[in-house]
């Protein structure tokens, strides 16, 4: 199975923003080591707990701490920057790092309304336009801006021969019909949407529509996973998870928790239901657990890759974690 890592710079409580940025350049390099295929950074705005909200900057810091792994964003949020902008910088990027390059294109705020609005000067526009503002990304970064369009004599420097990957980001039917539309390769965010996206999936490629980036579908599972080396451990390191996802539901904003002081927690039967129910978006186990898990997924999705997002409270258990799904899946470096 190709295997594949999303990494949303979690900053852990006790460690700053920087220390955050800098355990994801060394987990990029470890995840090149081990024989991750591709290695994504999504963006986030006025978040504690997450430290990067420029995925673009981290691509070419990434790429150029590594030698071959794909380096893509899961994703860029198109609804607030220009198509002929973000065209320019996927190409430069692609520029610097031919063959290894990803865009991967999402549509939601990824913050709350306020932070919204104020990265879009209060224009966030109508969702009705991300189709055409998809179309004219890719007609840029491919140059084939039609005849007819008001920008056709404008072009995406640096040109060359190459362009990256499109991806279009999703967690419901609306994304997956569009990258069926667009004839576009599709991710499945199973991690936000634990429910419906085998059908999303099989929908996708039963009505996809070849183009010429891609002849046929192009389906990808992005899956949150904690694996320890045994279900005890991975239970006790998911204690951090639970209760962000707690403090998500909440409306409460902080750094990741440590391990120590999400166990220390007190929670009312409440916070367990919400804590439960929020389980379902998750894989915790040994490595055969979480292998099985990850398989029977794969077989109802019908995915091509799967890529995986690990936070943990600390650093280290989410590197081994890596590590121990890259020997579990024989990944060439394991």
């Amino acid at each position: 199975m190709r295997l594949s890592v999303l990494d949303q710079s979690p900053i852990v409580h006790g460690h700053t923003p920087a220390e955050a940025l800098a355990r994801t350049v060394e987990l990029a390099q470890a995840a090149e080591q081990l024989g991750y295929h591709r290695y994504w950074l999504a963006e986030h705005h006025n978040m504690l707990g997450l430290a990067d909200p420029c995925p673009e900057i981290m691509v070419a810091r990434i790429a150029s701490a590594t030698t071959r792994i794909r380096v893509g964003t899961g994703g860029v949020l198109l609804p607030y920057y220009s198509a002929l902008k973000v065209a320019e910088i996927f190409r430069m990027l692609e520029a610097l790092f031919p063959g290894r390059i990803d865009l991967g294109i999402g549509r939601a705020p990824g913050s709350d309304q306020v932070t919204s609005q104020a990265l879009s000067t209060g224009s966030f526009y109508d969702f009705d336009q991300f189709p055409a503002h998809v179309q004219d990304t890719v007609a840029f970064l491919d140059d084939a801006i039609p005849a007819d369009h008001p920008y056709a004599r404008v072009k995406a420097m640096p040109s060359g021969p190459t362009a990256p990957e499109v991806w279009l980001l999703g967690s419901s039917g609306y994304s997956g019909s569009l990258a069926a539309y667009l004839g576009l390769r599709f991710a499945f965010a199973n991690f936000i949407s634990a429910h419906g996206g085998d059908d999303v999936m099989q929908a996708y490629r039963a009505g996809y529509r070849p183009s010429i980036r891609e002849p046929v579908p192009q389906g990808m599972l992005t899956v949150f996973a904690i694996c320890a080396d045994t279900d005890v451990e991975a239970e006790r390191l998911a204690a951090p998870i639970d209760l962000r996802r707690l403090q998500m539901a909440r409306g409460f904003d902080a750094p990741v928790a440590t391990t120590d002081i999400a166990l220390a927690m007190d929670y009312s039967p409440e916070d367990r239901a919400i804590i439960q129910r929020e389980r379902a978006r998750a894989i915790v186990g040994s490595p055969t657990h979480v292998r099985d898990r990850m398989e029977t997924l794969v077989e109802a999705y019908g995915a091509d890759e799967v890529m995986v997002i690990t936070i943990t409270g600390d650093y280290g258990a989410r590197l081994r974690s890596y590590e121990l799904l890259a020997r579990e899946f024989a990944l060439p470096g394991a």
